[in-house]
């Protein structure tokens, strides 16, 4: 996993980066994983309206990585854009878990081991109005799972996608959330006027302690969440479990083990024996609770990385690879406001 600590402007940042990865004859448009076709390209340009309407900052990053590349921005979009609108690899959990001690997120990201090298941790800290955050993509611009600085935690999980629209990807999604959300409350705003391009899942927790998964997709919005009740856990993998959103589910594909993995951690969570902390939460991303991560790497794919955010704690634990085999550490080059109860 790459390291990268950005500064600046959008615009900056992307350029500064593009041209690093250029000088290093890194060429991002040589390390797609998939073929940029016409319809790509025509389902980015139908997009951009939208992006410049709504994000126009995320734009200028990718202008400026076009720059630093000395490539097409049009072909960065085309890739960027119909990421998780087109069908994608369904793979990654995610859980949170809220008790009187601890308010946890954790994820893993399940993707393939081709492009594992390429995986990148970031942390973003801007001179314009976006909030700081640190996450961690398998898509450069786009994220997959992050922390930012008010202490709101947000992971994705991809679902075969049901409709395709102009709109907002999960990864471009989290990404925004990120940097104009303070916390729950304010995701669930954003959706109700961001238009939606793809089918997914966001688990969130934030330093109030509150935890929500929310079903989303280009027709429809549900949440799960303990603004309304007292819940303990939620959880999501790569199918929808809200009754309302279990039409959008596709039953021809291959999800990785999408409701195996999701009964593994409903049933962990659900387990009154254990203390929900960020040891039980790195033991149940490991697979000690049931099959989480144990993907045959000869098939190609596998947990590329794992990660355990405590908002009490203000920890953020993260294993760089399959955690079965490759430790947690701690990283602490982030600073995020922590739940107020922490010590």
């Amino acid at each position: 996993m790459y390291h990268s600590h950005f500064r600046g402007t959008h615009y900056e940042i992307g350029f500064r980066w593009g041209s690093l990865l250029l000088r290093h004859k890194n060429i991002i448009l040589n390390h797609i994983p998939f073929q940029i076709t016409q319809e790509r390209i025509d389902f980015a340009l139908s997009c951009i309206p939208i992006y410049k309407k709504y994000f126009p900052e995320i734009l200028d990053e990718i202008q400026g990585i076009a720059d630093g590349q000395a490539c097409s921005v049009q072909m960065l979009q085309a890739v960027l854009f119909s990421m998780y609108a087109m069908p994608p690899s369904c793979n990654c959990s995610c859980f949170a878990v809220i008790n009187d001690n601890h308010t946890i997120l954790g994820r893993n990201s399940d993707f393939l081991t081709d492009l594992e090298k390429l995986n990148l941790n970031v942390i973003y800290k801007f001179t314009a109005d976006a909030y700081s955050f640190t996450g961690n993509t398998t898509a450069f611009v786009e994220m997959e799972d992050g922390v930012n600085e008010h202490g709101l935690a947000v992971g994705l999980t991809s679902v075969y996608p049901y409709g395709r629209a102009a709109g907002f990807n999960a990864g471009l999604l989290l990404r925004y959330f990120l940097e104009r959300c303070r916390n729950i409350q304010d995701v669930i705003a954003c959706l109700k006027y961001l238009p939606i391009s793809s089918a997914q899942t966001f688990t969130l927790a934030d330093m109030t302690g509150n935890i929500a998964v929310i079903e989303c997709n280009t027709e429809r919005t549900e949440i799960i969440s303990s603004l309304n009740q007292k819940i303990g856990f939620v959880c999501a993998s790569n199918r929808f479990h809200h009754p309302a959103m279990q039409i959008c589910n596709n039953e021809k594909i291959d999800d990785w083990f999408a409701e195996r993995r999701y009964q593994t951690m409903l049933s962990a969570l659900s387990s009154q024996a254990a203390v929900k902390d960020a040891e039980f939460s790195k033991k149940l991303l490991s697979g000690c609770y049931g099959f989480l991560c144990q993907y045959d790497r000869a098939a190609g794919k596998d947990t590329v990385w794992s990660v355990v955010y405590d908002l009490q704690q203000g920890a953020i634990y993260r294993s760089e690879g399959n955690p079965r085999r490759v430790k947690y550490r701690e990283d602490k080059r982030f600073q995020y406001k922590t739940h107020p109860s922490a010590s």
